[in-house]
C-alpha cells in the first residue's frame, strides 16, 4: 500500500490542468481544518469549496469496486473504513460551510472541470 500514490493522480492532474486554462485558480492538498491527517485535493479556500478525486478501489465506487480474494475479510474492513472516513470528512466540511464535491477517478476530466467550474462561478455570483 506504501506505493499507491495518494497525491498528484493523473485524474486529479487532468482536472487541475483543466480548471488552470480557465483560470481558475486554488490550492492542493489542502489540510482539512480540524481533521488530523486528511486533505482536500483541490481547496478554493475563500469561496469554501473543497473537491476529492475518489480512487474507484480504495474508495469504493459502485461501479468499478473489486474485493481482493487474498485476506478478503482484512481488505473488506479497511475499504469500510476508507468509506467512513470519507463520509465523516464531507460531514465534518459541510457542517463547517463547506461545499463537498466528490468524483469518481474514471469521470471525465472535462465534465468534471466543468462542474467545478459552475459550482465556483454560482458562488461567486451569491
Amino acid at each position: 500500500m506504501s506505493r499507491q500514490g495518494s497525491r498528484d493522480t493523473a485524474p486529479e492532474v487532468a482536472v487541475r490542468r483543466l480548471l488552470h486554462a480557465r483560470g481558475l485558480r486554488f490550492r492542493v492538498n489542502v489540510p482539512v481544518p480540524g481533521m488530523p491527517r486528511r486533505t482536500i485535493d483541490i481547496a478554493f479556500s475563500k469561496a469554501k469549496i473543497a473537491v476529492f478525486m475518489d480512487g474507484c478501489f480504495w474508495h469504493g465506487c459502485p461501479e468499478h469496486a473489486t474485493s481482493p480474494k487474498a485476506n478478503a475479510e482484512w481488505w473488506r474492513a479497511k475499504l469500510d473504513k476508507n468509506m467512513a472516513r470519507d463520509l465523516h470528512t464531507t460531514e465534518h466540511l459541510e457542517t463547517s460551510g463547506w461545499t463537498v464535491l466528490r468524483f469518481w477517478e474514471h469521470e471525465d476530466a472535462n465534465a468534471v472541470a466543468k462542474i467545478i467550474a459552475r459550482i465556483k462561478d454560482q458562488d461567486q455570483t451569491t
